[in-house]
This record gives structure tokens, C-alpha cells and sequence, in this order.
């Protein structure tokens, strides 16, 4: 309570909406979709110069790369407004709710996606400034606004976008792209559908809903399991190429963690084909360990240089 023009005023709904707002700012970034930034910005950073990368430039890198997925993140909920307000799944997000103006959305995300192509540009080099740009482009302007509402691939090509933090990092180091990167892009770019599709099996009615044409809302289950189990041996093949660049750290734990991930991946196949019920939310939880783990063990044996053969 506080004294104003001779009266008592309540001050705590005031609060109350600073806060909502604040806090719907924030949930428009998608905080945890960002996570992905950091496990595997930083594995790729170290892979490129075997550990001894400057703290400094992997602060640099790491902001400017949060900068950009948030942007990118922030202009996607802004296109896609009007299927959230339809699906279960994401009906509280912040535009959904009008927690935040669609308008105030779209300059918020724009800001933040030219402050982080400026930010990178200044802290780090061009090229990694020019890659977060143009993956805030594809994903914002390809992925969201054509290839998500037209076809049942949408993920397939729209993963391209989360793979380019690998890109970023070694860019960032080295002021190159080496084919280290390329595979390390590679290994998520497969990793994305059957993680994905996943998840959307267990919200297929929210996709047919809000009529986008995400894979198991358009196919049958056993049509997506099979492609599941597809993508995660590509998956487990592009760890494997990355070994020639590591040491034997790296190869031990790729193996094992690509063997646990087919396994989890051909039960859910192996069920459906039984016609047995299945848990696809299992398989995108571990998905997210699957990748954390692999890029964890690629810094740990980056940092340690640890050789395939000594």
C-alpha cells in the first residue's frame, strides 16, 4: 500500500502485470530451446582448437549466439500466434494469452536479432555474425512462415536452423568452416526429426487442430516410427564420422550412446508394429540426454586431446 493524493493506493496488481509482462518477454526467447545453444556451441569451439579457446571468446559467442536464438525464437511465436491460441501444447504462451502486444513482439525480436548480428560481428568475426543472420532468416522466413504449413518434412528441412550454433562456434574460432562442423551440423540436423516427431505423436491432434501438416499428424504411426528409427541410425552414423577429429574418449562413449539410442528408438518402432502402447515422450526426453551426452564427452575429450591411437 502507498499514500497517493491523499489515499491509500494498492500497488501490487501494478507489480503483478510488470511482472507478467517481463516474465511473457521472456517466455517469447524460449528459454529452453536455448539450451541447445550451449551443448553444442561450446563442444564445437573446443573441438576446433583442442581446448584452448580464449574464456573470453566463448562468452562473446555464447552471448551473441543467445541474442540470436532468442530473436529468431521471439519472431517465430509472433508468425505462429495464431496456431497457438488452437494447440494445447502451447495455448499459454505469451502472444496466445496477450500477454505481450503482437507488436511490441515483432520489435522485440527484431531488436534482439540485429543486436546479436552486430554483437557477434564486433566481439567475434563476420562470418559468424553473417551464419547467425542468415539462421535467423531461414528459420523465421523458410522454416515458420512456408515449409511448416505446407509440408510433412517441415522439421526435416526447418532442423537446419538449430544446427548452425556448431557452425557458429567453430566459425568463431577459426574464422573458417571445416568439415568437422559440417558433420557436428550434421549430427543434429539428423537428431531433430526423430526427436521432434517424437514429441508430436503424443500432440498429433493439436497439429491436425491447427492444421499443420507435422508428420504424425499426417501419417500413420507405424509410417513415423520408421522414419524415426531411420534418423536416429543417421543420427549415430554422424557421431561416428566425427571420430577421425577426436580421441578415443569421444569414440567409447558415440558408440555406446549411439547403440542405447537405437535401442530406444527400434522398441517405440518395435511396439507399434505390435500394436502395443507405446510412450514416443520417452524417446524425445532421452533424445535430449542422447545429444547432451555425446557433445559432453566431445568437450571433455577435446580439452583432455586425448589421442584414437596413441
Amino acid at each position: 500500500m502507498r499514500l497517493r493524493d491523499g489515499h491509500l493506493v494498492d500497488e501490487a496488481p501494478n507489480r503483478l502485470r510488470l511482472r507478467d509482462r517481463v516474465l511473457g518477454y521472456v517466455a517469447l526467447t524460449k528459454p529452453r530451446v536455448i539450451e541447445l545453444l550451449l551443448v553444442t556451441t561450446i563442444p564445437a569451439m573446443l573441438l576446433a582448437s583442442r581446448g584452448t579457446v580464449d574464456p573470453l571468446l566463448i562468452f562473446n559467442t555464447l552471448v551473441g549466439g543467445l541474442l540470436a536464438a532468442a530473436g529468431a525464437n521471439t519472431l517465430n511465436c509472433v508468425a505462429d500466434a495464431d496456431i497457438d491460441k488452437v494447440m494445447k501444447r502451447t495455448e499459454r504462451r505469451p502472444l496466445a494469452r496477450a500477454t505481450v502486444p503482437r507488436s511490441h513482439a515483432l520489435v522485440f525480436g527484431l531488436a534482439l536479432s540485429v543486436t546479436s548480428f552486430f554483437y557477434l560481428w564486433w566481439t567475434t568475426n563476420m562470418l559468424s555474425a553473417h551464419l547467425a543472420g542468415a539462421t535467423i532468416a531461414f528459420y523465421v522466413l523458410v522454416y515458420t512462415l512456408v515449409l511448416k504449413r505446407r509440408t510433412s518434412q517441415n522439421v526435416v528441412w526447418g532442423g537446419a536452423a538449430g544446427c548452425m550454433p556448431v557452425m557458429i562456434g567453430w566459425s568463431a574460432v577459426t574464422g573458417t568452416i571445416g568439415w568437422q562442423a559440417l558433420v557436428m551440423f550434421a549430427v543434429i540436423f539428423f537428431w531433430t526429426p526423430p526427436h521432434t516427431w517424437a514429441l508430436a505423436m503424443k500432440y498429433k491432434e493439436d497439429y491436425r487442430a491447427a492444421g499443420v501438416p507435422m508428420l504424425p499428424a499426417v501419417a500413420t504411426e507405424q509410417q513415423v516410427t520408421k522414419q524415426i528409427l531411420i534418423y536416429t541410425w543417421l543420427t549415430v552414423a554422424a557421431t561416428l564420422a566425427l571420430v577421425p577429429a577426436t580421441g578415443w574418449l569421444y569414440a567409447v562413449v558415440a558408440l555406446l550412446a549411439g547403440i542405447w539410442f537405437l535401442v530406444l528408438a527400434q522398441k517405440l518402432y518395435s511396439g507399434v508394429r505390435r500394436g502395443e502402447p507405446v510412450k514416443p515422450l520417452r524417446l524425445f526426453l532421452q533424445s535430449n540426454n542422447y545429444l547432451a551426452v555425446v557433445f559432453l564427452a566431445l568437450a571433455v575429450d577435446s580439452v583432455l586431446a586425448l589421442p584414437l591411437i596413441p
